[in-house]
């Protein structure tokens, strides 16, 4: 049956890749084998494709047969919205049409997400108790505040949506206005509410039961892995974007409390009229309490903030018994009543994982943090979420994670560690690499500027800067700059723009895809900012011509989860700098450099200005992560290789 999924997919592949106008290409046709084989076997497979291998073709054609021939279901999951709706918008339709043709059957896709990611028919109607003082308001009490617009928008759109999906919303809006017309699955009247049988979060629901393939995102498995349902009945899952995995559902598994959080559920109390409450006095303890204790990772809680949590929890406990006898015969009572329940339960959670012996035992993290207000929070976060993967996910299915850089120092074992397929539990897994269709080596330079000064935590020289602007002179712009924090960002921003004519787009100065959007209709621009560039951004040709990586991207070594990840390795023999850091400075790199080439016809220079990437001992580690660009740490053949490719020349090469 194994050769007979793979002689199908192959077939279909075909089909696709024709109705496409479009070739074979040996590294999607390995990896259509590898899956197909993955899947009949309950295999783990890791599957490294090159940009422009056309990866999603690559699972979703065998998945889709496995799925119909055996009947089975798979879940596809990504990391961003705009995978999502490739796969949704055209792929998927393109697979299902080539299975109608050739087949004869119709396969179901369906798109699945978070509750609160639909908008609640009830709540936009005025179903649901206040937020923020503004959901019970008449469309022409809101005035001129911005949210209000936004939530008079809203309300409009959520009349003439089909799918109530917050990203299907042109243009967006902010959380505040979007939380007035949605709500946690908690917070949801179930089977009572007057208008489930139009409820877009049960439609998105139904249609997943019934789907072949059903695509959802990271969070959603991180919400699954920690154990509660949020996934149809799964018989395999693919991971796309895979190297986002852990950080995603460790992401969606840190919790925060402030004093914030607990003056805003204190007020919802008072309005339903739960009274004798010490809940903002024990809030105002918390907040005494956090404010004494240093910013950042707690190895234990200090004594004064147990006994404010404890004084929390303790009136959340007797809110919780009071919220039983709120009345709840009308539909606004249970909504009121469902609100009220779920928010204090979300607290007490929080606290009672924070009190749990799971942070003496070094399985969740706790740290203090403070808002740029000096406001302080204190968060809990999961220190490893390996084996929740393995065991709630994984195990005993087939399970296939694919991107474009999963190896890490050349080897694939640190990306499988990271989400539980080392586990003896698991079986074997295996990682393959199915290339590129590009030559890196003849159309990338990768430049390191070994001359300079190691970059200071407290900034550049001007020696660093000058650099940059020289290669962007060179270049004529067409230069994508990604820095490892805002400031650096703005103070190179401010440093070439007072010595150049060429434009210089800034992250923070417009929405990312309007800055997107200029940087890609202007060959003569530059743009300059921070993670979120250093990966999903898609700017093939001659305006991408130069990527600008200020520095190693490693951790802060006093992130509260860096911090206690290198002392679990340490604790155990093995190298946390290595093990940690290094290892998250080469897949960030890995991302960053993946931004120049991205067609056959892409040509350019990833210039590094960070001189350890030449002289440190672990530069070859991280140069194993990278594609194979042709390397030089020469300024001169550099900037004259980007003077060509600004007269239009055609090679990259020095």
């Amino acid at each position: 049956m194994s050769d007979d999924l793979v002689e199908l997919s192959e077939e279909l592949l075909d089909d696709v890749v024709a109705g496409m106008g479009g070739s074979r290409r040996d590294g999607q046709v390995r990896m259509v084998e590898a899956v197909a084989q993955s899947l009949h076997n309950d295999g783990h497979l890791l599957v490294q494709a090159g940009t422009g291998t056309g990866k999603s073709l690559g699972y979703l054609i065998p998945a889709a047969c496995w799925a119909l021939t055996e009947g089975k279901r798979v879940v596809v999951s990504t990391a961003t919205i705009a995978l999502q709706r490739q796969i949704i918008h055209a792929d998927a339709p393109r697979v299902a049409s080539a299975i109608r043709d050739r087949m004869g059957l119709e396969l179901k896709v369906a798109l699945l997400k978070g509750w609160n990611n639909y908008v609640c028919l009830r709540k936009a109607e005025g179903g649901y108790p206040e937020e923020d003082a503004l959901l019970s308001r008449a469309a022409g009490e809101f005035g001129a505040s911005a949210t209000g617009e936004e939530v008079v928008r809203l309300r409009e759109w959520s009349a003439t949506t089909d799918s109530g999906d917050r990203d299907d919303l042109a243009p967006g809006v902010s959380d505040r206005a979007w939380r007035q017309v949605s709500i946690t699955k908690p917070e949801c009247l179930g089977t009572k509410c007057p208008v489930r049988d139009a409820c877009f979060a049960v439609l998105a629901r139904r249609e997943a039961e019934e789907a072949d393939v059903v695509v959802t995102n990271h969070s959603m498995l991180g919400i699954q892995s920690a154990g509660t349902p949020v996934l149809p009945d799964t018989d395999a899952f693919i991971v796309d974007e895979a190297h986002d995995l852990a950080d995603r559902v460790t992401s969606q598994l840190t919790s925060a409390l402030s004093r914030g959080d607990l003056a805003a559920l204190a007020r919802t109390l008072r309005r339903v009229r739960i009274v004798g409450t010490g809940l903002e006095s024990a809030a105002d303890g918390l907040a005494d309490a956090l404010d004494a204790t240093p910013a950042g990772r707690l190895t234990q809680l200090p004594a004064d903030v147990t006994d404010a949590l404890l004084r929390v929890l303790g009136e959340l406990q007797q809110a919780e018994e009071d919220a039983k006898d709120l009345p709840a015969k009308q539909e606004a009572e249970l909504a009121e009543k469902n609100v009220v329940r779920s928010r204090i339960q979300s607290s007490a959670e929080t606290i009672e994982r924070l009190l749990s012996d799971r942070v003496a035992e070094g399985q969740l993290v706790p740290w203090v943090g403070r808002d740029t207000e000096g406001r302080s929070s204190i968060y809990v976060a999961p220190l490893d979420i390996s084996a929740s993967l393995a065991d709630r996910l994984f195990e005993g299915k087939p399970a296939v994670l694919t991107s474009a850089t999963l190896t890490i120092g050349g080897s694939f074992t640190p990306m499988a560690a990271s989400v539980g397929f080392t586990y003896p539990s698991q079986g074997p897994w295996e990682g393959i690499d199915v290339g590129s269709p590009f030559d890196h080596a003849k159309q990338a330079i990768l430049y390191v500027a070994a001359h300079l000064p190691v970059p200071q935590r407290d900034g550049y020289g001007s020696q660093t800067l000058d650099e940059l602007l020289e290669l962007i002179e060179a270049s004529r712009g067409g230069a994508l700059g990604l820095f490892t924090s805002r400031r650096a960002a703005e103070e190179a921003a401010e440093y070439v723009r007072a010595r150049t004519e060429l434009p210089i787009l800034l992250q923070g100065e417009d929405q990312l895809p309007n800055l997107v959007g200029q940087f890609a209709d202007d060959d003569g621009a530059s743009l300059f900012g921070t993670l979120s560039l250093w990966q999903g951004v898609d700017v093939p040709g001659q305006t991408c011509r130069l990527v600008v990586i200020d520095r190693i991207p490693f951790p802060r070594p006093n992130e509260p989860l860096t911090e206690a990840r290198d002392r679990a390795v340490k604790a155990r023999g093995g190298n946390g700098f290595m093990e940690v850091s290094a290892t998250q400075a080469a897949l960030r790199l890995a991302q960053g450099a993946g931004r120049l080439v991205r067609t056959h016809h892409d040509r350019g220079v990833v210039a590094v200005l960070d001189p350890r990437l030449r002289t440190a001992r672990y530069a070859e580690f991280l140069l194993a992560s990278l594609p194979p660009m042709w390397r030089t740490t020469d300024g001169e053949q550099v900037r004259g290789a980007l003077a060509r490719l600004a007269d239009g020349g055609s090679s990259a090469e020095a």
